[in-house]
């Protein structure tokens, strides 16, 4: 099936790490045609992910940016603008958590630094595109969240507060943009098999993985697949939602 994504321009956030859902979303989104402005506060890292990119034939623009900041982002989306003279598709991908612990024993810097990355990194990303988007009446946007969102997560609260944010900054956006031609979505990953999981405790992801009812670890690849399937106009009905892609962990 051709999605149609060919010569389309795509912004991922957090595509720096070579471990994580960022750098293969990037790729997969390249090998179907997809223009990428990589971004990550990890300068080297969105470096490595761009000549990737171009390996596969497709234009790439690496850019460092850090998404709790708002001028940073202005910036990545005048640099995508400049270079590509579009943004079609914006994957909200940055984020990262804090070592787990118990609310209580969270700092304020702590708790900011999950809130920040985690949701007001997205609020900065969207607020930047989507005046463009408005004015093509067309865009993409996908949100990644977190499973944790929905179940909760007794040793990051903050991140999982964060991350439900997102799903409900999802439904709003959506419904304030669908009318001209923007699909807002997002992707509720369970733990997966990136540096997030590498560093938990052994004794936590042997449990999680005893408990996945499809029997494996989700991989940045699956995520990647949802993501582009949401890129394209293929899922152009399906506005506002929040995908589990789990392994089946939602249902228990």
């Amino acid at each position: 099936m051709d999605l149609g994504l060919t010569g389309k321009v795509a912004i991922v956030t957090g595509a720096g790490s070579q471990i994580g859902f960022g750098r293969t979303i990037a790729l997969t989104l390249a090998e179907e045609g997809c223009n990428i402005v990589v971004a990550d506060i990890d300068l080297e890292g969105v470096k490595q992910t761009s000549k990737d990119v171009e390996s596969l034939g497709c234009k790439a623009l690496a850019v460092k940016v850090d998404v709790s900041n708002s001028t940073d982002v202005k910036q990545m989306v005048k640099s995508a603008l400049d270079r590509f003279g579009r943004v079609d598709i914006l994957v909200n991908n940055a984020g990262a958590c804090t070592p787990p612990k118990p609310f209580l024993e969270m700092t304020e810097a702590e708790c900011d630094k999950d809130i920040n990355i985690n949701l007001k990194g997205v609020l900065n990303c969207t607020r930047a595109v989507l005046p463009h988007m408005l004015e093509r009446k067309y865009g993409k946007i996908v949100n990644i969240s977190s499973g944790a969102a929905i179940e909760g997560a007794a040793v990051t609260s903050v991140y999982a507060a964060a991350k439900g944010g997102v799903i409900s900054f999802t439904r709003s956006i959506a419904k304030g943009t669908a009318a001209s031609g923007i699909n807002v979505n997002s992707i509720a990953p369970g733990l997966a098999n990136t540096g997030f999981a590498r560093q938990a405790p052994s004794g936590m992801l042997d449990n999680y993985k005893k408990n996945i009812p499809l029997g494996r670890i989700t991989e940045p690849q699956d995520i990647a697949n949802t993501v582009v399937f949401l890129a394209s106009d293929v899922a152009g009905d399906i506005v506002g939602q929040t995908i589990s892609v789990d392994g089946g962990v939602i249902l228990l």
